[in-house]
């Protein structure tokens, strides 16, 4: 209920660069806009889980199929960045889905023997290969390393696949919930909980612990071309070269 909505968001960043500009000067509220250290967006997640497969058949899954849902959203994410690099964005994060079929939520309701959800990681897969599509595209077009595409997905699967490696147990469940995987509904106080929340990689049905998100942060700096192209966050941030 209190989420602020995009829009609205670019609107208070039109409303900060109009009150800067009135201090400073409109050239070096520009100046300061496009030198910031950067911006981030993440989309895409939400459509698939809570619009378009929340429920067996969906407002959204009668209207599109998946393929041509997919380019739908991506479509909106342009106008999106686009609309952010006219407002000034040049050092703009963005990040793919991670793997949707994988959270405990989705295999609770959707998977019929505990592993991941193929149609849902199929759809993640999807988006995440246009949305870099796009941003190579929009760079091309402004002849610059604005849009940086981060493969949280891959970088998601790494740590689910191979938990040990990273100092989990249990990628599979989640730590406070109730029914299969403890996937089933919110964590409530009347919720199971586990006994070291350190050993899990997700705390709820969908939202990973802060030290899996850490891991992932440490990615984002360091990573190779490989997870973050065309600059990792040290790079764009011009903390080396």
């Amino acid at each position: 209920a209190n989420i602020i909505r995009i829009p609205q968001q670019f609107a208070y960043f039109e409303e900060y660069q109009r009150r800067v500009a009135q201090i400073l000067g409109e050239a070096e509220t520009e100046r300061l806009v496009e030198e910031a250290l950067g911006s981030s967006i993440t989309l895409g997640g939400n459509d698939y889980v809570n619009n378009y497969y929340l429920l067996p058949v969906s407002v959204r899954s009668v209207q599109f199929t998946v393929p041509d849902y997919t380019e739908y959203i991506v479509s909106e994410y342009e106008k999106y960045l686009r609309q952010l690099y006219d407002l000034g964005g040049r050092r703009v994060l963005v990040t793919s889905t991670g793997p949707l079929g994988c959270a405990p939520g989705v295999k609770a309701t959707r998977s019929r023997n505990g592993e991941c959800t193929a149609e849902l990681q199929r759809a993640a897969s999807l988006f995440n290969s246009q949305l870099r599509s796009l941003i190579n595209r929009l760079n091309g077009e402004a002849s610059a390393q604005v849009f940086t595409f981060a493969d949280s997905y891959s970088m998601n699967m790494g740590i689910f696949s191979n938990p040990a490696a990273y100092g989990f147990v249990d990628s599979t469940n989640a730590c406070c919930g109730q029914g299969a995987n403890n996937g089933v509904g919110l964590c409530t106080a009347a919720s199971n909980v586990c006994s070291n929340r350190d050993t899990h990689l997700y705390w709820d049905n969908y939202h990973p612990f802060e030290r899996a998100n850490k891991i992932i942060v440490d990615q984002f700096f360091e990573g190779s071309s490989s997870i973050m192209s065309p600059l990792n966050l040290r790079q764009m941030m011009k903390f080396e070269d």
